[in-house]
């Protein structure tokens, strides 16, 4: 027991005397920046951030939003070209209350991290410059514009369509199981402000082995395979900033699910009580939708049905917001068969990001659905290998998923500095790892 309290005594004065830095001489204009908070629900732009702080050093990056002149916002979309819009919301308070500004900017599809983060990092400047405007250190700003303005604009020559192609696959085991997977699909993309199209055709296929040995020694060989092709067409017409009608068109095929051959059209009509306008801010759209199912089934179903005209119909709310205090992701869904009413479908899911407190946040997510519309469910009884290598969609009545995270950070107010000796993950330090 000395010696482990000796380390420990010996650990604590070595950690104590590597922080002790040598006071610097005082940093006068530190003090008078401006400070600036930073949230997003991107992961992958929060994981730039130490990049921001190193290009733009003249501002000081809080860790609470009550303690920020100006807070900013960072959301994105996906555009036509299957790129992403990002949307800056610049909003001031305490010293620069009243003051907002909203910038954009529009990354391709072949975009890479490094091109995002530069155009946010010039983004962000832009953005900034109002508000350092006001403080002592706007007299050390310059300003330069880089390009030539372009004469004339081109043309597109592929009218806004765009497409898209990928294959993937896999294959890995072990002595006694092996998995196989393979999908490929194409897609063609064309977004504009009155228009959106998107069709796309998808083919996977995967299969398991597993060798199972019994008591007796003897092995047993249990193989699974699943096939599924589909297409698919959404069309949607914008009437104005609140209504759009459009309509899905699917049709395919599915072992898993006993489907030979389906096929699905919904028209629908949406409405946005929000403007379209504020969708990367805020969103609450319901949309209706009706329409006509064809199924083809590969084997009888429960309901001694081989093939089906069904007609049905949805009703599906979307309620999206992200604020400084967080952000909620909130969906509920209904559907049903008209010929049977209790052949039903009521589904939700919730995804909330909440800062509850100064230094204290929580993500809180999940999904839940009663189910009442399984009609392709297979008559005959299954085997054990059709169950254990999910062959064949087994019958249920509900299904839900949750998770849920909590953070809590405490200490000095700015994050400015930025460290990558021994990695990014605080690591580098003393530990101690005591067993008897």
């Amino acid at each position: 027991m000395k010696r482990i309290l000796l380390l420990l005594t010996l650990a604590f004065f070595i950690v104590d005397s590597f922080s002790q830095e040598a006071p610097s001489q005082a940093d006068t204009l530190r003090k008078d920046a401006l400070n600036v908070f930073i949230a997003s629900p991107d992961e992958d732009f929060m994981n730039s951030t130490n990049y921001i702080r190193k290009e733009i050093p003249y501002v000081n990056y809080v860790r609470d939003i009550k303690d920020a002149g100006v807070y900013l916002i960072v959301t994105n979309q996906k555009t036509g070209s299957g790129g992403k819009e990002y949307s800056f919301f610049f909003v001031g308070q305490l010293e620069n209350a009243g003051m907002a500004d909203t910038l954009k900017f529009s990354a391709s599809p072949d975009a890479t991290k490094d091109d995002i983060r530069q155009k946010s990092v010039q983004t962000i400047k832009m953005g900034l410059m109002r508000y350092v405007a006001k403080t002592p250190l706007s007299k050390y700003m310059k300003i330069t514009f880089t390009e030539p303005l372009e004469s004339a604009v081109s043309t597109d020559k592929w009218d806004s369509w765009v497409f898209r192609t990928s294959l993937a696959g896999y294959l890995e085991g072990e002595q006694s199981r092996s998995q196989q997977y393979l999908s490929g699909s194409l897609s063609a993309n064309r977004i504009t402000d009155k228009w959106k199209v998107n069709m796309s055709s998808s083919y996977s296929q995967n299969g398991s082995e597993n060798i199972v040995t019994d008591s007796l020694g003897i092995p047993h060989t249990y193989k699974g395979a699943n096939t599924s092709k589909s297409f698919s067409t959404l069309l949607v017409k914008s009437l104005n900033d609140h209504w759009s009608a459009g309509g899905t068109f699917r049709l395919g095929s599915s072992s898993y699910s006993n489907e030979q051959f389906y096929l699905v059209m919904m028209p629908g009509i949406e409405y946005d009580l929000f403007p379209y306008s504020e969708s990367t801010r805020r969103q609450l759209r319901i949309l209706y939708s009706a329409g006509y199912n064809y199924e083809d089934y590969i084997d009888t179903t429960i309901y001694n049905k081989m093939k089906e005209n069904l007609w049905l119909h949805s009703l599906t709310a979307a309620y999206q917001v992200v604020q400084k205090w967080g952000n909620i992701n909130l969906t509920l869904g209904y559907s049903n068969y008209l010929h049977d009413w209790s052949k039903n479908n009521i589904s939700g899911s919730l995804s909330l990001e909440l800062r509850i407190a100064k230094g204290l946040s929580i993500t809180l997510y999940g999904s839940a659905a009663a189910i009442h519309d399984q009609l392709s469910l297979v008559k005959k009884n299954l085997s054990v290998d059709e169950v254990l290598l999910q062959r064949k969609q087994l019958a249920t009545q509900y299904q839900y998923f949750t998770s849920f995270g909590l953070s809590y950070t405490f200490g000095s107010i700015y994050n400015n500095v930025v460290n990558p000796r021994f990695g990014n993950s605080g690591g580098g330090g003393i530990s101690i790892s005591i067993s008897e």
